[in-house]
């Protein structure tokens, strides 16, 4: 398997435990080898809407999802929010994509001041001031001014801002369908060719 594509993947509170859990399944099939970063409140959402328990040490992390998506040995790696040894806290060895997915908008508001108080939030910060591709899907509704001022801040950085909010000229049938929508749109970004959903003008049957 060619692994040469590398990708920071950060799972943070927010609602959204499918979009997450679809992206990393892709992102296995396609050979991408993942940084994996994941809150406790991440884990807590998984418990509530997937009845996922994922552990909390790293290693059992990496293995858990391992198993879950079919990765191949040492494709998925796990980090604790505090390892700033870990070659994402650096610009000097980063991957120079990171995907927040979901992205709540606590960490969406550290990440616009520069906060840096964890590795998500650290990593981030890495990506922007290394002119990286920072993508992050933020699910929450409505959006505050804060919220919207923070994300055009960001965007302003060159971050890109990608709302969990899928569309509907596909005729989604069902929950997987709205999910594979905005997972896919996230792998166009990756330039990651990916097949559970055509674009506009292409028939989905």
């Amino acid at each position: 398997m060619n692994m040469n594509k590398e990708v920071t993947v950060a799972i943070t509170g927010a609602s959204g435990a499918p979009y997450a859990l679809l992206l990393l399944k892709q992102l296995v099939s396609s050979g991408v080898k993942i940084h994996l970063l994941m809150s406790s409140a991440a884990r807590v959402v998984f418990a509530a809407e997937e009845n996922l328990k994922i552990p909390s040490s790293p290693e059992k992390i990496s293995t858990f999802f391992a198993e879950y998506t079919g990765a191949k040995a040492e494709q998925i790696i796990a980090y604790g929010k505090e390892e700033w040894f870990s070659i994402v806290a650096s610009g000097s060895s980063a991957p120079k994509t990171m995907i927040i997915c979901p992205c709540s908008t606590g960490t969406l508001s550290s990440i616009a001041i520069g906060a840096c108080d964890n590795l998500i939030e650290r990593a981030a910060d890495v990506v922007i001031k290394e002119r990286g591709q920072l993508l992050l899907v933020p699910r929450e509704m409505p959006f505050s001014s804060i919220h919207l001022e923070n994300m055009l801040k960001l965007s302003n950085l060159g971050a890109t801002i990608m709302p969990a909010a899928p569309g509907f000229y596909h005729n989604p049938k069902s929950i997987d369908d709205l999910i594979s929508f905005v997972v896919a749109r996230i792998l166009d970004h990756l330039e990651i060719p990916q097949n559970i959903m055509k674009p506009w003008g292409y028939s989905n049957k």
